[in-house]
């Protein structure tokens, strides 16, 4: 059975890091998209991150300057390294993939359009 596994959260106070990670078992479905989404309580699923196997990198506004979003194609591992998190990042984080390229039949940062999603992995950040 073809899974995601999110890895690497947990609580931090504000202006700190966390890196997380997201471990593929091989299939079609990680060899297109990949992505991070996060989602606060009561609110949407929020495109963060995503990329593609060729390694192009997509990002929301509020991610841009203080995330970057890496894979490792061999070993089938998703990261998002986060920095300067705030309050407002605090959220289950969410990795997600698809067989198709990261604007194939959509924007990359429609939650919907995704093969297979992770568990997620919780991040909390205080003041």
């Amino acid at each position: 059975q073809v899974q995601l596994a999110e890895s690497g959260g947990g609580s931090v106070q504000a202006g700190g890091s966390l890196t997380l990670s997201c471990t593929a078992s091989r299939s079609p479905y990680t060899e297109g998209c990949m992505a991070w989404f996060r989602q606060a309580p009561a609110k949407e699923h929020e495109g963060v991150a995503a990329i593609d196997k060729n390694g192009r990198a997509y990002y929301s506004d509020s991610a841009k300057v203080r995330f970057t979003i890496s894979r490792d194609n061999a070993k089938n591992i998703l990261n998002l390294e986060m920095t300067d998190l705030k309050p407002e990042d605090t959220a289950m984080y969410y990795c997600a993939a698809d067989r198709t390229w990261c604007t194939y039949g959509g924007p990359w940062s429609q939650y919907s359009k995704f093969d297979l999603y992770g568990q997620g992995t919780q991040v909390t950040v205080s003041l």
